[in-house]
């Protein structure tokens, strides 16, 4: 069986937030470009990830203003990292066994893509197992 690079399905160049911008220019950014994750960097480096759903519990915490809380503060601190090269199938499993929503994909230290459940489900759908011409 052929291994299929994360490369094959992620979303190359993502947008991406600096750690010191506010909860509420990431959401914009989100909804301005439909998106559910930003890389967020500090330097160009990788230090975080924040998610829309990081947001949605940000804002439903009393007396937080979205337009003062910096990403920092909102984004997961450790986010999934993977080179490349790394396989679709070793990221796809790696993600449902910690629940993860995205993996960012890193080149050294400079970020080249995300990848997201709903690649995942691109990559799925695209398989000869979902073809519309088997019964199955």
């Amino acid at each position: 069986m052929k291994t299929v690079p994360i490369t094959a399905y992620m979303t190359h160049h993502p947008l991406s937030i600096g750690r010191d911008q506010t909860a509420a220019t990431a959401r914009a950014l989100m909804k301005k470009h439909g998106i559910r994750h930003l890389p967020v960097l500090d330097g160009g480096h990788i230090v975080g990830l924040l998610s829309e759903r990081d947001l949605d519990l940000l804002e439903t915490l009393k007396d937080v203003d979205p337009a003062k809380v910096t990403v920092e503060e909102a984004m997961s601190q450790n986010p999934y990292v993977v080179p490349p090269q790394k396989s679709l199938g070793e990221v796809v499993r790696e993600m449902a066994r910690h629940k993860y929503g995205a993996a960012v994909v890193a080149e050294g230290p400079k970020v080249v893509g995300v990848f997201t459940t709903i690649d995942a489900l691109n990559a799925l759908g695209s398989t000869v197992i979902w073809d519309d011409r088997h019964p199955w």
